[in-house]
């Protein structure tokens, strides 16, 4: 007989404002405890000392976890000019050192190169698996090893502010799986004069906005009250990137035990990605196949 789990069954999503100084994991576990929830997760880690939208999903919103994972990011940071970190920000040792201090007008020339299709190598210091091991813990033990490159979608990248010689704040909005780390160290050397990111903000993921996001402060105040609990909004604000279908009662009923349902679409082209709802509520997320959706998952409320 499975154990139950200890916790209110609770479901949505809880946007945070991530202070510097915390990692992503803690904010998840401030959240669950807050609101007594059985279960919760993020969508897309932050660096400890980065800021800005952690979306945390509760309950049967967790399911909805990779459609925020994969959608666009926007990010403000500031590129420390001059100087490399082993980190590639200011955690880290500094490597190498520069006076050679790029013009704005050469900055702006160089970031087309990281616009569009891009391959970027992530950093050392990072969660990457390199034969089975974080990197990161490899990069802690002195270990010589290399990062692969990976394809990254960059919608964007702009010089928003120069406060002076040493620093550049840039606007970056981006596809899953980018790292502003990166973006700084490679922007330095293409410069020719390194670089390591001083501060990182993310703006937004998805459909979630860090100014509308609560902050440590805020959950602690409201932490196992009914006044938190209002601010939970719903799962289906994770699917918000997916056309959504109508499931009939009875499809939506064979949906939840895992088949194939009847739904009435409009738009919709065979094979499409799309979620199924019925009452305004989701009940699953699957392919569209000649008035069924064929579930891949399924939403219990």
């Amino acid at each position: 007989m499975a154990r139950k789990r200890k916790g209110r069954e609770i479901s949505g999503w809880l946007v945070v404002d991530k202070p510097a100084g915390m990692t992503s994991t803690a904010v998840v576990n401030k959240v669950k405890w807050a609101l007594q929830a059985q279960k919760a997760g993020h969508a897309g880690t932050l660096d400890p000392e980065a800021t800005g939208v952690l979306a945390v999903a509760l309950g049967e919103a967790t399911k909805t976890v990779p459609h925020i994972t994969d959608a666009l990011k926007a990010y403000t940071f500031c590129v420390r000019l001059g100087q490399a970190t082993n980190t590639d920000d200011t955690e880290g040792e500094v490597i190498a050192e520069s006076d050679h201090r790029p013009t704005d007008a050469e900055i702006k020339a160089a970031l087309g190169g990281f616009v569009g299709d891009v391959m970027q190598v992530p950093p050392k210091y990072s969660a990457v698996k390199i034969d089975g091991q974080r990197a990161y813990k490899l990069a802690r033990d002195g270990e010589e090893f290399d990062v692969a490159a990976r394809p990254l979608w960059v919608e964007e990248l702009l010089l928003v502010d120069r406060p002076d010689a040493d620093h550049a704040v840039l606007e970056m909005t981006c596809g899953k799986g980018g790292y502003v780390r990166s973006v700084a160290r490679d922007l330095g050397e293409k410069l020719g004069c390194y670089g390591h990111v001083a501060w990182l903000r993310r703006v937004w993921s998805g459909p979630f906005e860090a100014e509308d996001g609560l902050s440590i402060e805020d959950i602690d105040r409201m932490a196992q009250s009914p006044e938190l609990e209002a601010y939970v909004r719903p799962l289906e604000e994770g699917l918000a990137d997916l056309p959504m279908v109508t499931a009939t009662p009875e499809g939506a009923t064979r949906l939840r035990n895992g088949n194939p349902g009847m739904v009435i679409a409009t738009g919709i082209e065979y094979g499409d990605e799309c979620w199924a709802a019925i009452d305004g509520k989701a009940v699953a997320v699957g392919r569209y196949k000649a008035g069924e959706l064929h579930p891949s998952r399924v939403f219990n409320q």
